[in-house]
């Protein structure tokens, strides 16, 4: 978690952004009465479990917004937070200066990014659902995080005739699903020209992953190398229609998950699967693999599925006769690199 920093003995600080977030939706909900955002949750759910026509924004009006951005920006900013670390990960020492977030909706993406580079990022929030920019202003001009209060948000089509200026930092996270396949293109394809970096995120699901596949394609066809979760840029190794990539980011669950959900867990697992693409070169060491599904532990031994960066699905088994190897193995989890940096 990003702990700014601060000169000792400061009176204040600026929030930890995650902090910020949760206190700024615990906000939006107050007053509202929770049946209410709950039948607003779960019709919205329904729409966007169905097919959305590219001239209709799902979210309509404020209290759609609200009731939504309060159901769904934890978890979209844990997705997208994940899939940056694993970006920062592997480039630690890229910034980006400019950021556009392409159907960013409330900004979830753009609070991610906010606490992926606290030095600040000038972030752009293209959205088409005027009511959810404006409250996603409102949020991040109330959060007390620096690099949110100063986000641009500019009502925008998002489909054939997007047109992006140049930008360090591009994201694309749950929006794939709501165009058209020939607008999916497009915007992918516009994406990849203006950006230096791009990460797509999608839903965990194998329309999902299919959908980040199909964008990873277009992004390494415009000459952009995959930053992560691959360790290559050659054709995906899943046979199609077999298997999908995908990862899972804790979210603590709000009182309104629990009602609309049900259950009396605190937290749920968001699955989700991205890509991150860079246009400049890629560090000249070797990538690690990546741990592709929950590693499983056994008697003795972890078993760990691979993506390797020689472009290949394999299966290693971690046991205690190599101690280290094996207390890196249990401490490893789903998404991580592997071997861990640093290790022997």
């Amino acid at each position: 978690m990003y702990a700014p920093e601060t000169s000792r003995g400061a009176a204040s600080a600026e929030p930890a952004v995650p902090d910020a977030l949760r206190a700024a939706l615990a906000r939006l909900l107050d007053g509202l009465p929770p049946r209410q955002a709950a039948q607003a949750v779960e019709r919205l759910i329904a729409n966007y479990r169905g097919s959305t026509p590219t001239d209709a924004p799902v979210l309509r009006d404020r209290s759609d917004v609200a009731a939504y951005a309060a159901y769904r920006m934890p978890a979209t900013f844990e997705a997208v937070r994940a899939a940056l670390a694993a970006f920062r990960d592997r480039l630690p020492e890229w910034s980006p200066a400019g950021h556009t977030d392409v159907g960013g909706g409330t900004g979830a993406a753009t609070w991610a990014v906010a606490e992926a580079w606290p030095k600040g990022v000038r972030s752009a929030v293209l959205d088409w659902a005027g009511p959810a920019l404006a409250l996603g202003r409102e949020l991040a001009e109330d959060s007390g995080v620096a690099g949110l209060r100063g986000a641009e948000w500019r009502k925008q089509s998002i489909g054939h005739e997007l047109s992006l200026p140049a930008s360090d930092l591009i994201t694309i996270s749950y929006v794939l699903k709501e165009l058209a396949e020939d607008a999916r293109r497009a915007v992918v394809e516009e994406a990849a020209r203006a950006g230096e970096a791009v990460v797509v995120v999608e839903p965990g699901t194998p329309d999902g992953y299919l959908r980040v596949i199909q964008a990873r394609e277009r992004l390494v066809a415009a000459g952009l190398r995959v930053v992560a979760p691959c360790p290559h840029s050659a054709a995906c190794p899943i046979e199609p229609g077999a298997d999908w990539c995908h990862f899972a980011a804790r979210v603590a669950r709000s009182s309104l998950h629990r009602q609309v959900k049900g259950g009396s867990l605190p937290y749920e697992d968001e699955k989700f699967s991205y890509v991150a693409a860079v246009r400049g070169p890629l560090p000249p060491e070797p990538p690690a693999a990546r741990i592709v599904r929950r590693p499983q532990l056994r008697k003795g031994q972890v078993l760990l599925n691979l993506c390797t960066p020689e472009g290949a699905l394999t299966r290693t088994t971690v046991t205690k006769r190599n101690r280290e190897e094996y207390r890196d193995a249990r401490d490893a989890t789903w998404g991580d690199e592997w071997p861990p940096a640093g290790s022997a």
